[in-house]
């Protein structure tokens, strides 16, 4: 077993900090799932908090690593690759699925679709 390597102090200053804007961007989302009326509005609060929060963990990871072993440690980029891959897609479908159930269901404080899938303006775009 490798003997615990203490951080510098700059280095334990930055890790905590990215880490504290991480765990507080998470739980921004969770109390927007909380306290936003809609399902269009609480998507829009998680998916940013989870973002942010990750890209700042995932900061904090980097920093924490590449200190402790004195070298460029980026292993954990990976995960905010997977991250910055799957939730905006993921969000999409959530939405377009939503979108289609309201419309479905006749409410009126969503937008309808266009017929031919194109922008106003001409049809030849």
């Amino acid at each position: 077993m490798t003997p615990a390597v203490a951080l510098p102090f700059w280095a334990e200053v930055l890790v905590g900090l990215l880490a504290l804007l991480g765990s507080a961007m998470a739980l921004l989302g969770s109390v927007g799932v909380l306290r936003l009326g809609s399902f269009f509005q609480r998507i829009h609060a998680t998916t940013l908090g989870a973002t942010l929060g990750c890209w700042s963990l995932v900061a904090a990871t980097i920093v924490y690593f590449s200190a402790r072993a004195s070298s460029l440690s980026v292993h954990a980029l990976l995960i905010a690759i997977f991250v910055a891959l799957t939730v905006p897609v993921t969000t999409i479908f959530l939405m377009r699925a939503a979108l289609f159930r309201a419309r479905r269901a006749g409410r009126t404080d969503v937008p309808e679709g266009l017929s031919d899938g194109l922008p106003d303006g001409d049809p030849s775009q």
